[in-house]
């Protein structure tokens, strides 16, 4: 006798038109457990492990419009043609040594070359 499996509809009402591998949770495959430290192991990585019943199973299909995105791809994504105000920083590191030295001149500039000791 040949080994049946359980399918959504022997336990729930189903849409007419659900597709069959919601009927069917045996088709769904890729699931393993992971192995690692129970410490660590969190909730979704528990239940990502087990491969879904008929009873999580989706018992409707309601198919959504493509319309905006068929809209989308035939008109290109938007772009942004505003005029750019943003302060372009450069994407170099500077080296503290390197800082040092234009706070120093930054100082000269400001104050000259004065002494720090008044008498």
């Amino acid at each position: 006798m040949e080994d049946q499996k359980d399918q959504t509809c022997d336990f729930y009402r189903t849409d007419p038109n659900l597709p069959q591998r919601f009927n069917n949770p045996d088709c769904f495959h890729g699931y393993r457990v992971k192995k690692s430290h129970p410490l660590y192991q969190t909730w979704n990585q528990t239940y990502g492990s087990r491969k879904p019943t008929v009873h999580e199973m989706p018992t409707q299909f309601k198919v959504t419009s493509h319309q905006f995105s068929e809209l989308q791809l035939q008109s290109g994504m938007y772009q942004d043609h505003g005029f750019n105000t943003a302060i372009e920083r450069s994407k170099v590191m500077v080296s503290t040594e390197t800082q040092n030295k234009r706070f120093q001149l930054q100082h000269l500039h400001r104050y000259g070359n004065q002494s720090k000791e008044h008498h």
